[in-house]
């Protein structure tokens, strides 16, 4: 972790400023290589220390030199929290591949049982058709519970056909997992996480003060290139 002028843990530093930073409410994603932007922030953060008295002189805010360092690692922090989060809903999205298809077979199996075991009643057989509606994910797992809530209900009519009663409850269980999964995946497919919008907001929250130094640390070097080149932006000037 940066220096900062206790020594604290990023989770304690991060508890700090988080009210903070769920209070920003114009926000920003990064457009280049998050952890790119915060080593070059880091960078940036040692070389102020350096030429603080020079930059303060020039304008530069002392809160900007004190936070500039927590303001970092609360940055890497919140993308850490992000990436995990994320390599999560990617693994989600794996595991749906793989078991969807054989929830979508089970959920048709008791659909075909149903009708078998259901032909002499009209009113069941409605219900069975009402389930059959509808072909989404969303749809199967849902199906599921209703499948094996209403077969729990009409457990006679299924053992005279000799079904397999175990499978209501393996439906159940299949639409938990299913639900669960289904949660995650569509949640790697849209920026609504709050991790993400809390790693958004950190990011910004540490632009704030990688612009500003930038701003006065070019004016002030403007005509020293070593030095400039130390608040330039290396990336963004690589990648024109």
């Amino acid at each position: 972790m940066a220096d900062t002028e206790n020594t604290i843990t990023i989770e304690e530093g991060f508890e700090q400023i988080k009210s903070t930073i769920e209070g920003i409410t114009v926000y920003q994603a990064p457009d280049m290589p998050i952890h790119i932007f915060i080593q070059e922030a880091e960078d940036l953060s040692n070389q102020v220390k350096i030429d603080a008295a020079t930059l303060l002189a020039r304008g530069l805010m002392q809160h900007f030199i004190d936070e500039f360092p927590l303001r970092v690692d609360i940055a890497r922090y919140t993308q850490g929290l992000w990436f995990k989060e994320r390599n999560a809903m990617l693994e989600s999205r794996e595991q749906w591949k793989l078991q969807a298809p054989e929830a979508f077979k089970l959920r048709d199996l008791l659909i075909d049982e149903f009708d078998f075991a259901f032909f002499d009643d009209p009113l069941l057989l409605k219900r069975v058709d009402e389930i059959k509606e509808g072909s989404s994910n969303a749809d199967m797992v849902q199906d599921l519970t209703n499948l094996a809530l209403l077969g729990k209900d009409h457990t006679e009519k299924l053992l005279k056909t000799n079904f397999d009663i175990t499978l209501l409850d393996k439906s159940l269980t299949t639409s938990d997992e299913m639900g669960k999964l289904l949660g995650m995946y569509n949640g790697e497919r849209n920026d609504s996480s709050q991790n993400k919008i809390l790693r958004d907001k950190a990011y910004t929250y540490l632009k704030e003060i990688v612009d500003e130094v930038r701003r006065v640390g070019r004016f002030v070097y403007r005509q020293q290139p070593e030095k400039l080149e130390k608040y330039q932006h290396n990336y963004k000037n690589n990648h024109r």
